[in-house]
C-alpha cells in the first residue's frame, strides 16, 4: 500500500466514524422526540429544537468572525429546502406518537427509494431496469410493514411515508445547492428558516413545560447541531456512496431503543418488511456506485 493509499484509507475510516456518530445521534433524537410527542404538540417540540439548535450554531459560527456564511446565490432554493426539512420532520415526529419507534424508522427508510425515483424527473438522471425493480421491491417492503386493509398498523404509517417522500425532495434540493453553496451556509439557512416558520406557529401551540422537559429539548437542539456537523465532516472525508449504507444502522438502534425505553419490539412482519426495504436500498446504492465507476472509466 502506497502512502497515498494509506492516507485515503485513514480519511475514509474517519468519514465512516463520523457517519456512524451521525446515525447514533439522530437515533437518540428520534427516541427523545417519541418520548416527548406523547404529551407535547409537535410544533412546540420543533420550535424549541430550532431555538436551541440556532443558539448552538451561533456559538460555533461566531468563531468565524465573519458573516460570509450568510451570503447565498440561491436564496429561494435555500428557503424552500429548509421548509421541506421542517415539513418532513413535522410529519415524522407527529407520527411517532402513534407508532413503535422501529416501525416508524423502517417506513422512513424508503426515502432513498423515493430519491431514486424522483431523480429521473427532477435531476434528469437515468435509472435502469435493475434500480427500478429494486425501488418497486422496496415499496412492497413498506406495504408489508403497513399491511393496509388489515387493521394492523396505525394510519400514522402513511405519515412516515410522506415524511420520507418530502425528505427525498429535500435531498434533491441539497444536491442542487451543493454545487454552489458552502455547507455552513446551507446549515445556517436550514436552521434560521425552521426557527422563523415554527416561531410564527408557536403562539397557537404553546404549552407550559417543566424544567426537565426543557432540558431534554435543549439537549435535542445540541444533538441536532452536532449531528449536522458530523454529517458534513463525514461527507468531507468519504464518498456519499461509501457512507450511505450506514444509514440503515438506524433501524438497529431504533429497535434496541424501542425495546429498552418503550418496551416495544417489532413483530415478524415489520422485521420482514424492514429487511426487504434495507436490501432494496442497499442494492440501489450498489448500482449507483457501479454506474458512477463506469462513468469515471468512460470519461
Amino acid at each position: 500500500m502506497t502512502a497515498q493509499d494509506h492516507a485515503d484509507a485513514k480519511r475514509t475510516l474517519r468519514g465512516i466514524t463520523f457517519m456512524a456518530t451521525t446515525v447514533l445521534i439522530f437515533s437518540l433524537m428520534d427516541a427523545m422526540a417519541k418520548y416527548l410527542s406523547a404529551d407535547y404538540p409537535t410544533i412546540f417540540i420543533l420550535w424549541v429544537r430550532y431555538v436551541f439548535q440556532f443558539l448552538f450554531m451561533a456559538a460555533l459560527l461566531i468563531h468565524a468572525r465573519s458573516l460570509g456564511f450568510m451570503r447565498t446565490k440561491r436564496l429561494p432554493l435555500q428557503v424552500g429546502r429548509a421548509m421541506l426539512n421542517v415539513a418532513s420532520t413535522f410529519a415524522f415526529i407527529f407520527g411517532l406518537a402513534f407508532l413503535p419507534l422501529a416501525d416508524a424508522v423502517a417506513l422512513n427508510m424508503v426515502g432513498p427509494l423515493f430519491l431514486t425515483a424522483l431523480s429521473v424527473p427532477l435531476l434528469g438522471e437515468k435509472v435502469g431496469v435493475r434500480r427500478w425493480t429494486a425501488v418497486g421491491v422496496g415499496f412492497v417492503g413498506a406495504l408489508i410493514v403497513i399491511r393496509p386493509g388489515m387493521g394492523v398498523t396505525h394510519w400514522a404509517g402513511s405519515l412516515m411515508l410522506l415524511s420520507a417522500l418530502i425528505y427525498a425532495l429535500y435531498q434533491i434540493a441539497t444536491r442542487k445547492l451543493s454545487t454552489t453553496e458552502p455547507p455552513l451556509t446551507t446549515l445556517f439557512y436550514t436552521t434560521i428558516t425552521g426557527l422563523v416558520v415554527t416561531s410564527v406557529l408557536i403562539p397557537f401551540f404553546w404549552i407550559d413545560a417543566p424544567v426537565d422537559v426543557w432540558a431534554l429539548l435543549a439537549i435535542q437542539g445540541g444533538l441536532g447541531t452536532a449531528a449536522h456537523l458530523c454529517l458534513i465532516t463525514a461527507l468531507g472525508h468519504a464518498p456519499a456512496s461509501t457512507l450511505a449504507p450506514f444509514n440503515y444502522g438506524t433501524i438497529v438502534i431504533a429497535t434496541i431503543l424501542g425495546y429498552f425505553v418503550f418496551h416495544q419490539f417489532p413483530d415478524q412482519w415489520t422485521i420482514v418488511g424492514a429487511t426487504v426495504i434495507i436490501a432494496s436500498g442497499l442494492y440501489v446504492i450498489h448500482r449507483e456506485t457501479v454506474r458512477h465507476r463506469e462513468r469515471q472509466q468512460g470519461a
